[in-house]
């Protein structure tokens, strides 16, 4: 049996407490983007507790791994994995969105403090992450660059120049992880621009493909534990918008919306329990 297969009771009660500080996080301040934090929570999870090479102690190690938030708008969840990880305090996460904080609502480059690059202008990081690879390349490191993407992001042009840029040069040491929750700013991703089945067109751009429920650690770890040596790779996850929440659930209202008191209580209790 795999380690990790022994740590999946205490990898879901870290993406309990994660929640719960996205959502006091999101509550405080009446932030957006709630249900996008949610539905990427137990991938933050796998990578920053078991996948990244990175350490809190020497966040500037030049062989690290990086990772780029290309959906820079659920930026909530990954401070509160790296608060969870050591790289930044809860003094931290308590000035997120408050003037004077060093938390903004979309990530800021502040590479001591675990944040690689500035995201939140969809459709950027992942040619980031293909510049990224192509130094990684040629001064001969062996760091890897995981760039999480959102669906809806997929409709910039740029993100499928990065895409085809990748699988033509073979740069097996990016990988791309797609939070297919099925839903972005102004509705079902289907309804925009259905890009289905979305797994088909990277594997037609010369990526290594897989296709995982997302809030299955599991699977997620099988896949991220399975990539090639010699394609970029792209794990497509399966998610939820609003995980963990069953009113917040697939709903396109909380791409936006923040919790009101009796919402912030329901919220909390289930995310208890």
């Amino acid at each position: 049996m795999p380690k990790w297969e022994e740590k999946i009771g205490e990898y879901i009660r870290i993406a309990k407490r994660i929640r719960r500080a996205i959502l006091d996080m999101v509550y405080r301040t009446k932030s957006p983007h709630i249900g996008s934090s949610f539905s990427i929570v137990e991938v933050l999870i796998a990578l920053y507790f078991k996948f990244l090479n990175i350490s809190p102690s020497n966040p500037i190690d030049q062989e690290r791994d990086r990772f780029i938030l290309s959906k820079g708008h659920a930026c909530p969840a990954l401070y509160a994995v790296l608060a969870e990880r050591g790289f930044i305090t809860k003094d931290d996460l308590n000035s997120f969105a408050t003037n004077g904080g060093v938390l903004e609502q979309h990530p800021s480059i502040d590479i001591k403090n675990g944040i690689e690059i500035t995201t939140g202008s969809l459709g950027h990081g992942l040619s980031i992450g293909v510049g990224m690879v192509l130094a990684q390349r040629m001064d001969g490191k062996n760091y890897k660059v995981y760039v999480l993407l959102s669906d809806g992001e997929l409709n910039e042009g740029s993100t499928w120049e990065a895409v085809m840029f990748a699988g033509h040069h073979k740069l097996s040491n990016l990988i791309a992880i797609v939070d297919c929750n099925g839903l972005q700013a102004l509705g079902y991703t289907r309804e925009i621009i259905d890009l289905n089945p979305v797994g088909k067109k990277w594997k037609d751009f010369n990526w290594h493909v897989q296709e995982v429920d997302g809030h299955d650690f599991e699977q997620i770890f099988k896949a991220l534990s399975s990539l090639s040596p010699d394609r970029p790779n792209a794990i497509i996850l399966h998610t939820i918008k609003g995980k963990g929440v069953s009113f917040m659930e697939n709903k396109v209202l909380w791409h936006y919306r923040a919790p009101d008191d009796k919402e912030y209580e329901l919220a909390m209790r289930e995310l208890s329990g």
